[in-house]
């Protein structure tokens, strides 16, 4: 059974990701650790000599009361759905979300992580933050990111963008397992710019590796990557894009606010990010 880890502040953008997260679950055959983290505030011991330790109990007691409060909550969101058979398990943990979010994934063996963005400020610091708060450069699992506005519908067509790299295969591979398991279509985009080293020999191998399987191979010429890309998911009926973690600099050169603020608010769907080995 897949591990899939589902961390949640229990906002509006969270309880929309968390449907995802049930849909995700079925899929896979996975069961949701939901995660709460929160910081406490940093008081200095000479001025709280008596009860210093009775003011963190406090806050500890007041975040677990809040936590216990929302969980029927989610769980009615499963019944409604009928995924109440969905295993469901909980992690409240005090400290950095990021910090914590590592943890559970190592501890628990998680193979997916499944969160909900707010905006274009969620966004940026997910896929272009600094090492200590970017989830995507913190973990090295699949991490599907919801934007609030995403309602879920029946996955149809997966998208997966390509650089027809020989370790793109490998994660395609696990694209295409997902695919079957919602009778989806996937396909594939490389946008061929006018400095591109990839030769029409390597896109016809793919293609005939990939014969037997429900993918399509498209092959766009533009210079203007992301545009293509926001174009591919308009008029190709993309429910969710797949995209792989290649060299930083170009997925941040990819994921800036512009293109963000695309991706959430014009077209409204899940990105799942891939991780290279």
């Amino acid at each position: 059974m897949k591990k899939i880890l589902f961390p949640t502040d229990f906002s509006e953008a969270a309880t929309n990701a968390f449907v995802h997260a049930l849909e995700f679950a079925k899929i896979v055959n996975g069961e949701l650790i939901l995660l709460h983290t929160f910081e406490i505030p940093v008081y200095d011991s000479q001025f709280f000599p008596e009860n210093y330790a009775a003011i963190y109990s406090s806050i500890e007691l007041a975040k677990f009361e809040v936590f216990k409060d929302e969980i029927p909550k989610l769980r009615a969101i499963a019944a409604e759905r009928n995924l109440d058979e969905i295993v469901i398990r909980h992690r409240l943990m005090d400290g950095d979300l990021l910090y914590n979010l590592k943890n559970a994934v190592e501890e628990d063996q998680i193979d997916f992580v499944i969160m909900g963005t707010n905006g274009v400020s969620d966004w940026t610091k997910f896929f272009t933050g600094s090492n200590t708060n970017s989830v995507i450069s913190g973990v090295e699992v699949p991490v599907l990111c919801v934007p609030i506005d995403a309602k879920f519908k029946k996955i149809k067509v997966i998208g997966f963008t390509t650089r027809y790299r020989e370790k793109d295969k490998k994660e395609l591979k696990k694209v295409l397992k997902i695919a079957k398991k919602t009778n989806a279509k996937v396909r594939s985009l490389y946008v061929k710019t006018s400095v591109s080293d990839v030769s029409h020999q390597t896109i016809k191998e793919w293609e005939a590796e990939f014969a037997g399987e429900n993918v399509e191979f498209l092959v766009l010429p533009s210079d203007d990557v992301k545009e293509t890309i926001l174009d591919f998911i308009l008029f190709k009926d993309i429910d969710i894009l797949t995209t792989i973690t290649h060299k930083r600099s170009f997925f941040e050169s990819l994921f800036d606010s512009s293109f963000t603020k695309k991706i959430t608010k014009e077209v409204s769907i899940p990105v799942l990010v891939m991780h290279e080995d």
